[in-house]
């Protein structure tokens, strides 16, 4: 397994380059197609009416969204040729970045896209851009921070395992990475507990384990007891084992519910400082 179309956001923010970087090594890596995507932020949905059609300042602002995307994708196309990959794809979208970003990844292995820049805010991203492809593409998402350079994905990997159907398919999305990484620790937050004994088996993370070693990973098995949210324990965990790439599964709710429940894959997108692989 590898993967054989890796799709980027492409924008004119901060990050763009770094973001497309990232892509860029990973397709180079895996002699991938990249295609880079860019939305003009206007809905496909959205009809204009005779009156708005020759509205001058709504006919000035719709040429304004195209030519901003147009550009991000003039800077795509020469980053990437500069880099030399022998496969890519520059496609722009006419629809906002969340629905447009979740149609195109029907046809990728994999979405590398930004975690939201609170600095930087956009009145054409939603905030919540990073967990809307995740809940709605199908596909694994790789966020890259808003902060920092990162060269070597691979070079220490933490997988986050949970025992859960998402944990397995993050997993399993993530074979071609975790397959070329020098050392990959496989995390189990609080085993011991009742609510896990049932999930974990009797030696916690030992099935997941072997299943990897027999892929060709070389693993090892991190058991660790927190009481504090499980989000912030992953942040803390990775940072003391300089970790490279977190692997975890993600799940999400209502914009509502999210706000009441938050959750691990809330605080990781919020607070994140290496790039993180997630699959829903």
């Amino acid at each position: 397994m590898s993967y054989k179309t890796i799709l980027v956001h492409a924008d004119e923010s901060r990050r763009a380059a770094e973001i497309i970087n990232v892509a860029a090594s990973m397709a180079h890596a895996s002699q991938a197609h990249l295609v880079g995507v860019a939305t003009t932020g206007i809905s496909k949905f959205a009809t204009l009416s005779d009156s708005e059609l020759h509205n001058a300042y709504l006919a000035q602002h719709v040429v304004f969204m195209r030519e901003r995307a147009t550009r991000a994708l003039q800077e795509f196309n020469v980053q990437v040729a500069q880099l030399g990959l022998n496969s890519i794809e520059s496609r722009l979208i006419e629809d906002e970045p969340g629905t447009g970003l979740v149609l195109q990844a029907r046809y990728a292995d994999l979405v590398v896209l930004g975690q939201v820049d609170l600095e930087q805010p956009s009145a054409l991203l939603q905030q919540d851009l990073p967990q809307y492809v995740l809940l709605h593409a199908a596909r694994p998402i790789l966020v890259v921070p808003s902060v920092g350079q990162f060269s070597e994905l691979h070079r220490h990997i933490m997988v986050a395992w949970d025992a859960s159907p998402s944990a397995i398919r993050a997993i399993t999305h993530a074979l071609p990475l975790l397959k070329q990484a020098k050392s990959v620790d496989v995390v189990v937050l609080n085993a011991g507990d009742a609510d896990f004994d049932d999930v974990h088996g009797e030696q916690p993370g030992a099935d997941i384990a072997l299943y990897l070693a027999r892929h060709g990973v070389k693993v090892n098995v991190v058991c660790h007891h927190t009481k504090i949210e499980v989000g912030e324990a992953l942040l803390s965990f990775a940072t003391m084992q300089d970790a490279s790439l977190i692997v975890m599964g993600g799940y999400g709710h209502t914009r509502f519910r999210e706000v009441l429940l938050g959750g691990a894959t809330r605080t990781i997108l919020r607070s994140m400082t290496i790039p993180v692989f997630m699959s829903h």
